[in-house]
This record gives C-alpha cells, structure tokens and sequence, in this order.
C-alpha cells in the first residue's frame, strides 16, 4: 500500500472505529454503511477511481470484522494453505504449487491483532505464557500459532483449509487418489467394522481421507469424534457427538486432554470413536478402546510407511506408561486391524500408496500383509488378499 493510501485507509479506518456504538451489537451490514459514509467524508476532492474505493472499503472491513489482508487467500477456494512467517512474510499453497504472496501487513502489531481475532472465536488463549496454540477458523480451517520471540521471524500463523463440501470416496477416485476397486474394499471393511488406522505425513490428506471413509459409517451408529481442534466433517451420520480439547488459561481454567475425552467417551455408549489425530499418550487409550468392544474405529497418525506408523505408536504409548514393548506390541495387534497410508506422488497428486493389514505377531515383531502398493506406473495395484475375514463374513458384506 502506497504511503498516501496508507495514511486514507488509517483515517477512515480511525474514523469508523470513533463512530461504532460499543453499547450494542453492530452487524455487519452497519459497519459497512458507516465505512462508506466515512470514505466519502475522508475522499473529498481527492480523485480515486470506483475499483480502488471498493477495495479500500472492502480492506477496511476486513480489518475490522475479518482477517485483514489474508481474508481473501482464506475466501480463495483454489488456496489450500496459507503460511505466514512474520508480518512481512505470506506464502499459500494453490494446485499443489507453493507461491509467495504480495501482501503484507503493516506490522507485527496488526499481525498480533489478527492472531487474537483468531483465537478468540474459539476460546483459545495465546500469549507470552502459552506462546503456541492450535485452534480453528469459523470455517473449519485448523490454525496453527507460534508468537513471536518464539519464532524469531515474527509471530507465524499456518492455516490448513478444508473445502466447504467435504470429499466423498468418488471425488477422490476422479482424483485418481484411489482405485474404484481399493475404495469398495475399503467400503467394506467400514461396514464390517475393521478398526483402521491412516499414516502418511504431512498434508498428505489424512483427515479428507478419514472424513471421504466415514460416509461408509451406517447412519444408525452412534460416533464420538475426539480433537485437538474440531475440523472432521463425519457424513450421513445424525446420532454423532463432537468433543474438542480445552488449553488451560490464566483464568485458573484446566485443560482438558485427548485422554480425557477418549475416557468419557467410552462412557457415552459409542458404536464408534474416532481420535482425529494420535500424537502421543493418547495413543494407549486409543488402542484400549479398539480393544474393548468398539470396533470400526478410526483414527490417524504421522508416519512415512505402514511399518514406520507401528514404531511411531510404540514410542507414542511409551510417552505415557512404561510398558514392555511385548505387551505394547500385542495391543496394537489386537486393536489395529488394516493400515491406510498416504502421500504425495511425484506431481504432487494426495494418493494412497499402501494398505496393509496386521495379521498378528511373529518372534515378538508384528506382522503386515500389504494388500495394495503403489507400482512403477503410479498406480495402486493389488498384492494379497484379506487373511482376517471374520469380520466380513459376520457383517454379511463380504
């Protein structure tokens, strides 16, 4: 922004702030009326062309009741992305490209201000003493924060968007992120109740694998979804309870964990639970609960292969109980029955590259029969087939 349209949009903006009435609630077609009246009061005999007067206007009101100059990377449907290092700093992802942006804001003092905005439509608390949080847009959007000193650069902000229509398993197919035939497999195994667990690393679309899965759930059931920040999108399912973590804040108010939650949920009478993301002691509740009667149970983690996703869960069970690892070993062989994992192809395509199944445990190391691999050609291909069948033979889909 040029320095005089700068010092424009900071005196209309100044103005509009001294005129809204903090005694009552101000919608939001109010707050526009009162910025355009203030741009015409501000614009007198200054020259500026209609598309420029929209703008201001628009980038006023965004300041003011949205997210200032990201509002229309976050309004952008091709963006997928949004990663912000610092007030000078703006980089999105769109098509799988990764692309730095030219907006910029005007300091880390209005960044801070965006940061608040952010965390306080959800009751989230972000300051010196808790300097990282995550939490969520209005829109489902999860966010992650880290305030400055804690990044050296400025405070960072990483906005992973969700489509307003969540996938379905056919948007995927057209994708070419999965085979017609490896999608009615693992329908399936849904309706069967296998408990499944998806892997893959980062951004390679496990939480829109989990929810384009669930719309296999039978609409009768009755879910629980657990969270650090809500953003599953369940389908076709009425009977669902949403449970969120709570941060403990300087209002004396205690946190509430994934272990806390997974522990009253088996108190709800659930047919199903789904953990969105398994980073640590949680984990142990998570097998416990696939393990005690709550089968076609899902969940995911971060991990580069199905065999690398078990050690994963080892060492996140370790991080609340010390366990013999023979004994850690024979809960997730006992509660994990098919792995789905996913990533990024060569042209950055989401795919699912493996699904294995575990078969149980052989000289104390735990078995995996891959079922569907990636080949040579980048596509998903058939290996074995299904040793544990019981279920499909008892839920009469097989």
């Amino acid at each position: 922004m040029e320095k005089l349209d700068s010092q424009i949009y900071e005196k209309i903006r100044a103005d509009v702030l001294k005129k809204l009435d903090y005694t009552r609630e101000v919608d939001d077609e109010e707050i526009r009326c009162i910025i355009g009246e203030e741009t015409v009061n501000n614009l007198k005999g200054k020259i500026i062309n209609i598309q420029e007067r929209i703008e201001l206007e628009k980038n006023i009101f965004n300041s003011l009741r949205k997210f200032d100059v990201i509002q229309d990377l976050i309004d952008n449907p091709k963006v997928s992305e949004i990663m912000i290092n610092g007030p000078e700093s703006v980089f999105y992802e769109e098509s799988g490209i990764i692309k730095k942006s030219n907006i910029v804001f005007s300091s880390e003092e209005k960044l801070q201000d965006v940061i608040q905005q952010i965390v306080g439509k959800h009751n989230r608390v972000v300051n010196e003493a808790n300097p990282i949080v995550d939490t969520r847009l209005p829109n489902g959007s999860r966010v992650n924060i880290v305030l400055s000193p804690i990044s050296l650069n400025g405070s960072t902000i990483s906005i992973r968007k969700f489509p307003s229509k969540p996938l379905e398993m056919d948007d995927l197919i057209e994708k070419e992120s999965i085979t017609v035939e490896a999608s009615e497999f693992l329908k399936k195994l849904v309706k069967a109740r296998y408990n499944i667990f998806i892997s893959g690393g980062t951004s390679s679309g496990k939480t829109t694998f989990l929810n384009a899965l669930s719309q296999f759930i039978n609409f009768d059931e009755r879910i629980i979804t657990i969270e650090d920040s809500a953003e599953l999108q369940i389908q076709g399912v009425e009977n669902i309870v949403r449970l969120e973590t709570r941060n403990a804040n300087v209002d004396g108010v205690t946190p509430i964990t994934i272990r806390d939650l997974i522990k009253s949920a088996l108190r709800m009478r659930p047919d199903r639970i789904i953990v969105g993301e398994c980073r640590g002691e949680e984990t142990l509740d998570m097998l416990q609960a696939m393990n005690t009667g709550h089968d076609g149970s899902l969940s995911t983690g971060h991990a580069n292969s199905c065999r690398d996703i078990l050690f994963r869960i080892e060492t996140m069970v370790l991080m609340g109980m010390e366990l013999p690892l023979a004994a850690i070993r024979s809960q997730i062989a006992s509660g994990i029955e098919v792995i789905v994992h996913l990533g990024r192809s060569r042209d950055k395509s989401r795919k699912v590259l493996e699904i294995s199944e575990i078969t149980g445990i052989k000289n104390g190391e735990i078995e995996l029969n891959k079922l569907y691999e990636i080949n040579k050609e980048n596509k998903l291909v058939k290996c074995n087939n299904l040793i544990n069948t019981e279920k499909l033979r008892m839920s009469g889909v097989e």
